[in-house]
């Protein structure tokens, strides 16, 4: 080779390697697949009871409400309607118009910029990081135990009420805390995720998923309890498991991390540190971070519907309410209360830490403005769901899925319901509202299969939840991972092997329990 050709061959530009999107593209190709699908699939209706359920058998195609003009407008206003989208009480349909009641994303929107605010204001004080420093200095070559503990308390709250979008308030205080002890992002973002999602896979007494199933099924919350239980205790068992060997992995060799350490990241090096006291007013930054997140989950727990067991219609993600009469003690709050919790929470971190008022304001301004990114996914993952109900094909999809399981036996009915359930949660991440289209269908299939009501709840769950564990229209997973900056391709590598594990655990012991009986 010429040095002409040497030198041509240098001076070219480097071929770049294809890098996967980020989340807000992944969602806007997934909005846009969906809306194509819906294109393909007939519309068709099922006959509803005076709850509103549908009828077993009662299914039949209709001419699609939509001509094709308005489909693509509904495509270009489903980020909208993801936002501030309001459901028509007796059709059905969504828009920004209607009269009845919200179904976008406002809410959770509102709140993680709020807890942007928070984030902003409580770091800029170096409460936290002094903090995460003498903590991570005690723990030492303990910090399994952290991830022990955190895990095991997220899969628990995720098990008795479905304790999901609340984590985002968690990543600032773990994502600092476990790079300080020497791992990564991925492993913050998989303890929280993992440690709730699997939690709310393996619900005992939820009144969000197992009590609207329960309710629909005609049995009671306690019903299949013991196999619940089971479940709850191996699937959290696995979880923590897999969790701890990655963490071992990359504290070990840091160049095993599927993310990467920034060296701003990197665990300190081994040998006498000196520690950074705390000054009184970061002391009381941290007792107002402990209130507010101690309150944060004391407040949205329904103490009434989970300690007295109680099956009945429930809402999750918009009222956050169930048919329990609350106990006196109990706040009921939700997305409002929440945003207001943090913007206080805010204001008076800024007053014990002496901040002026322009500092504050443009910390506030700063805090919002970092979280406008898991805002966007939000938002696109609600439009989805729209999509899907304003074409008047979910119940084309129901369908398909009452076709799929109908004169199976025992063992292959239970496989099957979790088999078909799966791609459901994908449209309909709600687990009350997937629970109240899809058990008045399955119940009266499981009694000709010879299964019992309560396994066939159990089997629902565990579909609905093992797909929500990496469907991107999970608001908890592509929400979070935009909040721990972990890329959602990076996050499906980590969790591939650990999905593998769970469905096949998930098959042994749900063909067991249906042989049994």
């Amino acid at each position: 080779m010429s040095a002409v050709e040497a030198d041509v061959d240098r001076d070219a530009p480097a071929k770049k390697s294809f890098q996967f999107p980020g989340a807000v593209t992944v969602l806007a190709v997934v909005m846009v697949l969906v809306w194509v699908a819906a294109l393909l699939i007939p519309a068709g209706t099922y006959q509803t009871d005076a709850d509103g359920a549908p009828i077993a058998g009662s299914y039949e195609r209709v001419d699609s409400p939509l001509t094709f003009g308005e489909r693509v407008q509904q495509l270009l206003l489903a980020p909208v309607n993801g936002v501030y989208g309001v459901q028509d009480l007796d059709t059905g349909f969504i828009d920004t118009e209607n009269l009845g009641a919200l179904f976008g994303s406002i809410g959770v929107v509102v709140f993680i910029l709020a807890l942007g605010a928070f984030i902003s204001v409580s770091f800029a004080t170096r409460s936290l990081e002094v903090a995460v420093g003498q903590l991570a200095a005690r723990l030492g070559d303990r910090g399994w135990l952290l991830i022990v503990v955190v895990m095991a308390l997220f899969s628990l709250l995720g098990s008795t009420m479905g304790f999901s979008v609340e984590t985002f308030g968690f990543y600032a205080l773990l994502v600092p805390l476990m790079l300080a002890l020497g791992y990564d992002k991925m492993v913050a973002a998989g303890m929280i995720i993992l440690g709730a999602l699997i939690g709310a896979m393996a619900s005992t007494v939820n009144p969000f998923s197992i009590g609207v199933a329960s309710d629909e099924a005609g049995i009671s919350i306690g019903d299949g309890i013991v196999l619940r239980v089971i479940l709850w205790l191996l699937l959290t068992t696995l979880a923590i498991l897999y969790v701890l060997r990655y963490a071992r992995r990359v504290r070990r060799d840091p160049s095993r991390s599927l993310v990467g350490l920034d060296p701003a990241d990197a665990a300190p090096p081994a040998g006498p540190v000196i520690t950074e006291r705390l000054t009184s007013a970061q002391k009381w930054v941290l007792v107002i971070t402990g209130v507010t997140f101690g309150l944060l989950i004391f407040s949205v727990i329904p103490w009434s519907a989970i300690l007295g067991a109680t099956a009945g219609p429930a809402e999750y993600d918009q009222v956050h309410e169930t048919a329990a009469e609350p106990y006196w003690f109990e706040l009921g709050w939700w997305f409002p209360q929440l945003v207001v919790l943090f913007l206080v929470a805010t204001i008076a971190v800024g007053l014990v830490s002496r901040m002026g008022e322009k500092r504050l304001v443009s910390l506030v301004t700063q805090g919002m403005g970092d979280m406008m990114g898991p805002a966007i996914v939000i938002v696109l993952a609600r439009g989805v769901a729209v999509i899907m109900s304003n074409t008047q094909t979910l119940d084309t999809v129901l369908n398909a899925m009452e076709q799929a399981v109908s004169g199976a036996s025992a063992g292959v009915f239970a496989v099957l319901v979790s088999v078909v359930n799966a791609p459901l949660a994908f449209l309909i991440p709600s687990s009350s509202g997937h629970a109240t289209l899809a058990m008045p269908l399955l119940a009266p299939l499981s009694d000709f299969a010879g299964v019992s009501r309560a396994l066939t709840i159990t089997a629902y769950q565990m579909g609905h939840g093992f797909m929500l564990l990496v469907s991107p229209t999970n608001v908890v997973v592509v929400g979070g991972l935009a909040i721990a900056g972990v890329g959602y391709d990076k996050y499906l590598r980590f969790v591939a092997p650990f999905l593998g594990v769970v469905a096949v655990a998930v098959a042994v012991v749900l063909v067991l329990a249906a042989t049994v009986g």
